[in-house]
């Protein structure tokens, strides 16, 4: 007597994974970014002293380079990276104006509040050529935000500090409870750092930005805590398929 046996596969779960929204941010801010001629480039997330801190003009009192603030690693020999700009200084030291490059990736920072993650995901780019303005840097930073938010978004530049840029600014953008965010760090760079990267400041200037992932993905989806994008909440995770 024979005995029928279904030996189909099993059928698939339908509900299928889906890219994290804070990967998902990161492509689509870098594919915007390329789409408007930036190339991209990639560093290590372990980095030293050097590249971190001192290619970029950071200097030894810098709060910055304290171990509250910083995750060293291997008795303080390397470290964590705390931005994406040490990408910077190796793209510069391996290419020849005009250039133009950007680089994404987690950073790592000894924070943790509703605003604030000790790792976290940065957009980070530069334009270096001949006769480079703020200008052009604001120009560029409307353009990024308006194809992100589209033109109805309220933002404000703010002047700021930062050791490889001058002059600083930060952008902050309206969320909808009324209270500002920041977004973004940009400037002018340093022309410590460009001769620091054996690029002729006299000849040559650049604008460099960098863009908080986490952030922007608060203010697109209405998301008031960052750490809700890191409990592994199924639920919570779901609605951004």
């Amino acid at each position: 007597m024979s005995i029928d046996k279904d030996i189909s596969p099993p059928l698939l779960n339908k509900d299928m994974g889906a890219f994290h929204p804070i990967n998902h941010m990161k492509d689509s801010i870098m594919t915007l970014l390329t789409s408007f001629g930036f190339e991209i480039v990639d560093g290590p997330e372990i980095e030293t002293e050097k590249f971190n801190f001192d290619m970029l003009n950071i200097k030894k009192s810098h709060p910055a380079r304290q171990m509250h603030d910083t995750f060293y690693v291997e008795g303080q020999s390397n470290l964590l990276r705390t931005h994406t700009s040490p990408v910077q200084i190796r793209g510069m030291l391996e290419r020849v104006p005009p250039l133009a490059f950007i680089s994404g990736g987690k950073v790592y920072r000894k924070d943790d509040d509703a605003t604030h993650l000790p790792m976290f995901h940065q957009v980070e780019g530069i334009y270096v050529d001949k006769n480079v303005s703020f200008a052009q840097l604001k120009d560029l930073i409307y353009k990024i935000i308006y194809s992100l938010f589209g033109e109805n978004i309220e933002l404000r530049f703010r002047p700021s500090y930062f050791p490889f840029t001058e002059p600083s600014a930060e952008v902050d953008i309206l969320s909808n409870e009324g209270k500002w965010l920041e977004i973004l760090g940009c400037g002018l760079i340093n022309p410590i750092v460009l001769e620091n990267c054996n690029i002729d400041s006299n000849q040559y200037s650049g604008l460099a930005f960098g863009l908080g992932i986490e952030r922007i993905a608060m203010l697109k989806h209405g998301i008031t805590d960052i750490r809700e994008f890191y409990k592994s909440n199924l639920d919570f995770l779901s609605q951004f398929k």
